[in-house]
Parts: C-alpha cells; sequence; structure tokens
C-alpha cells in the first residue's frame, strides 16, 4: 500500500500526517512548549546524597535538581556468581561525583525529574540495554512459546561475542531478519555516539536526546511501501536527511523538501480533515453517517443509514452501508488515535452471513493500523467490542478542551429551564435578604424570554416577594449565566 509522510514544520509544533493511497490515516503533534524529556541522557553532577532516604539529588541543567533512587542506581545492584550483593547508595555516590544517567519520569508539580543509571535505548523493534547482557521480551508478549521464539531468533541473529543486553518490543513479532538487522546496527550506531558524546560534554549538560517527532517517524514508520517523505522546512529536511543517511538509510531516496506556494497541509488539505477528525459525526460517501461520542471509559461508534436507500431493498441497504462504516471506523481509529475500550453498534442485520462479512470487513481494514487492536465480534445485543492500544493522546485531547460554558455535556439548558432557575434562585434570596428591589444579570436571549413569553410569571413572582424586579442584558454572558444584585 503505498505511503506518504507529510511533515509541517513551524516554531511552535510540529506535525505529521501520514497518506495511504492519497487519503490521511494518521496524524501526529508534537509542540515546543510541551517537548518531553524522558528518555534524555545527561551528564549530571551529585548534589546531595540522603542515605536515610537511600536517594540522592542530582543537578542536570534544569530548573530543579532531578531525583536517582538506589533502586535505580545500577552500581548498588551487583551480581556475584548467584549471589546478589546491595550496596548503600553512601558507598557509591558523593557529593560532587559526576554521573550519567537517563530520566524516566517528567517532572512533577514540585518534584524533580526521575533518573536511572540503568541506560536504554529505544529502537523501532528491539531495545538496546547497554549495561545489560540478557535478552528479555516485552510483558505484552504473553504466550510463553512465542517469546521463547522471539528470544531464540533474535540470538541467531547476534554474534555470539557482543556487548549489551536487548528487550524485544511487541513489533517483533511482526519484522523481519533484515529488520531486526537493520535496527541492531541502529542501535549500536547511536550507543557509540552517546559514548563519544558523553566524553566530550561538560557537567550538568545533555548528552542524548530521545528522538523528535520527525526523526521517530523516519525510525518507527517509513517502510518499503514509504513513496515520499515531504518536509516544508529547509533546516528539518537537512536535520532529516543527516539521520536517514546515518540511521534510515531506506528514506534517503524517498525525503524532499516541499517548496511550494500553498502551506503544505493546505495542498493536500489535511488541514480539512483535521477539522473533520474533531468532528462528532463523520459522514459517509454513500449518505450514511457515524456518531463518535469519547468518554472517560470507552469510546462508542453509532452507525446510521442516514439518507443512503442505494439497495435493492432494506435488509441490503443495511448491509451496504455496515461494510462501508467498517472501513471508516478503522481510519477514524488511527486518526483520532482513539484507545482503550471501543464499542461500536453497527445497524443491526438479521442474517449471520452478513454479520460475519461485516466483522471480516472490520478485521481486514484494521490490519494496517500499527497499534494493537483486539476484536471479541458481536456481543448478544448486536454489539461489535474491540480495543485498541493506547500510544498516546488522543487528537481531540491533545487539541481541545471542556467547552467553558457547557462543562463538558455538549448540550446546554434551554432559555426557558434557565429563566425558571432565574425565578427559583429569586424566591429564595427575597427570602433571606431583605433587599429593596431586584435586578436579574441575564444573557439577550433570556431576558428577552423573561420580557415576552415568561413575562406573566416574572410579574406574579414580584407580587408574591411583594418586591420590585428589574432586567439588564449583559452581552458577555452565555446562556447559563446569569447574576442576581440586590438595591
Amino acid at each position: 500500500m503505498a505511503q506518504e509522510i507529510l511533515i509541517n514544520v513551524t516554531p511552535q509544533e510540529t506535525r505529521v500526517a501520514i497518506l495511504e493511497q492519497g487519503i490521511v490515516q494518521e496524524l501526529h503533534i508534537e509542540r515546543s512548549s510541551s517537548l518531553g524529556i524522558v528518555g534524555n541522557i545527561y551528564r549530571g553532577t551529585v548534589c546531595r546524597v540522603l542515605p536515610g532516604m537511600q536517594s540522592a539529588f542530582v543537578e542536570i541543567g534544569l530548573q530543579r535538581a532531578a531525583f536517582l533512587h538506589v533502586a535505580d542506581i545500577m552500581e548498588c545492584h551487583i551480581e556475584d556468581g548467584d549471589i546478589k550483593i546491595e550496596k548503600p547508595i553512601q558507598e557509591v555516590l558523593h557529593e560532587g561525583q559526576s554521573v550519567i544517567v537517563q530520566v524516566i519520569k517528567e517532572p512533577i508539580g514540585t518534584k524533580g525529574a526521575r533518573l536511572t543509571t540503568e541506560i536504554s535505548i529505544a529502537g523501532r523493534f528491539l531495545v538496546f540495554l547497554p549495561y545489560q547482557n540478557h535478552i528479555g521480551v516485552s510483558q505484552r508478549i504473553d504466550v510463553e512459546e512465542e517469546r521463547e521464539f522471539l528470544r531464540n531468533r533474535l540470538l541467531g541473529l547476534l554474534p555470539e561475542q557482543r556487548e549489551g543486553g536487548y528487550i524485544i518490543r511487541t513489533m517483533s513479532e511482526t519484522a523481519t531478519d533484515e529488520e531486526l538487522l537493520a535496527d541492531i546496527e541502529y542501535l549500536q550506531k547511536v550507543w557509540k555516539k552517546i559514548q563519544v558524546e558523553s566524553k566530550q560534554a561538560g557537567e550538568r549538560s545533555l548528552i542524548f536526546y530521545d528522538l523528535s517527532l520527525p526523526k521517530r517517524i523516519l525510525r518507527d514508520v517509513v517502510c518499503a511501501d514509504t513513496s515520499t517523505i515531504r518536509v516544508d522546512s529547509r533546516e528539518m529536511y537537512e536535520r532529516l536527511k543527516e539521520f536517514a543517511d546515518l540511521y534510515v538509510t531506506r528514506a534517503i531516496n524517498t525525503l524532499f523538501h516541499y517548496k511550494g506556494e500553498r502551506a503544505l497541509f493546505d495542498f493536500y488539505d489535511i488541514e480539512k480533515e483535521i477539522e473533520k477528525a474533531l468532528a462528532r459525526k463523520v459522514e459517509l460517501k454513500s449518505g450514511g453517517y457515524l456518531i463518535f461520542d469519547q468518554t472517560e471509559a470507552l469510546t462508542t461508534v453509532d452507525v446510521n443509514t442516514g439518507s443512503f436507500v442505494g439497495g435493492k431493498n432494506l435488509s441490503d441497504t443495511i448491509f451496504k452501508t455496515n461494510l462501508e462504516a467498517a472501513q471508516c471506523i478503522a481510519r477514524q481509529l488511527r486518526l483520532r488515535n482513539l484507545g482503550g475500550i471501543i464499542i461500536v453498534d453497527f445497524i443491526d442485520m438479521d442474517e449471520d452471513s452478513q454479520r460475519e462479512t461485516v466483522l471480516d470487513e472490520l478485521k481486514k481494514a484494521i490490519a494496517t493500523d500499527r497499534a494493537r487492536i483486539n476484536v471479541n465480534g458481536f456481543t448478544p445485543l448486536g454489539l461489535v467490542e474491540l480495543t485498541r492500544k493506547r500510544t498516546r493522546e488522543s487528537l481531540a485531547h491533545l487539541l481541545c478542551e471542556s467547552c467553558e460554558v457547557c462543562k463538558g455535556r455538549g448540550e446546554l439548558k434551554t432559555a426557558q429551564t434557565i429563566c425558571y432557575e432565574i425565578m427559583r434562585e429569586l424566591l429564595r434570596e427575597s427570602k433571606q435578604f431583605d433587599a429593596k428591589e431586584f435586578k436579574i444579570l441575564a444573557s439577550t436571549e433570556v431576558t428577552n424570554m423573561l420580557m415576552d413569553e415568561e413575562s406573566q410569571s416574572l410579574a406574579n413572582l414580584s407580587d408574591f416577594i411583594q418586591k420590585p424586579v428589574s432586567l439588564q442584558i449583559e452581552t458577555a454572558y452565555g446562556r447559563e449565566e446569569f447574576d442576581i444584585i440586590w438595591i
């Protein structure tokens, strides 16, 4: 399947769109204001050792000193044959000592970053452990036979006299021997570069920065099907060209600097696709549509025929709509980066053969998704349950926040409902406070209703509390906002 990669770079953020057969399938966004430091390697200086806590604080050039616990210090855990020796932190570290550390947890609130001396370097299929010697397998691969097969396969590719250990990532399950060897070569090159940089780096300085978004895309996404990689920044193009020349040689001939007059994402209509990916409703070409509702616990997808009446009969119309919906759902899961539990409510089908065909179409469509997906089939209620591994924040959570007006409900109270709330609050306050007059401040829509349809009700209330009530329009107020002032 032909794949194109578009990289849009601005000083504020970098955006990457992955297209397959000319259609956007994935969107990745990284902002300069919120770059993570997990995975970064620093040359730090121990500024304080706390024997009572078996921890130390290390200056690595950030605003706050980072935290290093004894459990994360490789030198404190030594194996002498079958005997494990654990040293106290004060025997290994002292103030002013220079150490090479890696960030394993971001700074949170008033706490500094958490560090480790057990360096690890992530590749596409493997994680390299330069100070270890064992071959591990990701815990997410839970079938013992598969774990043993992958371990033996990697051992067969590594030289007998090797340095360092590896952890086999879940993506290795589908990797070829050539891809694994290329990953090993890449990791070795990175480690050699880190060794050189660590000798030249000064105190409290960054030695290795985990790859930026464009470089991670080159490392993790580029494959034999990638036809073009277009970058609209000359500076980023040069960086990627240099990176590809060293580590991802297959990307060199597909990498181009985009020089068009129109913005790259505008030229390929990516901006429109982003807006569509944030919408609750997704139109199908046939006239049907999907409704996506994302909650904390799960995401639901509702399939509707809409205006589509193109089938021979009702059953055929429903079947064709569900088939098209299955393809669209698979794409939207990737595009919106929806993870966790996903429930799909296809239109009810009477024939089991149609249900199986729709399910097969869904499985076929999600086969190209790089995230792990499990499809559990139709439930007794006719719903399809599936799970998709969370790889990062969903597109909606990254680009949007809850509405300040509706507080995330997605709905607003009617003007009439607000009018009745105002009158109830007015009655409560009239009993609590001895005001001469009450003034209601509300939105234009609510005030107009109080002056028109609900004017008699307001007048009756004014007579009942025996206090005059005046109205004032506040154009800055939302429909659900109002205030009652005592005069």
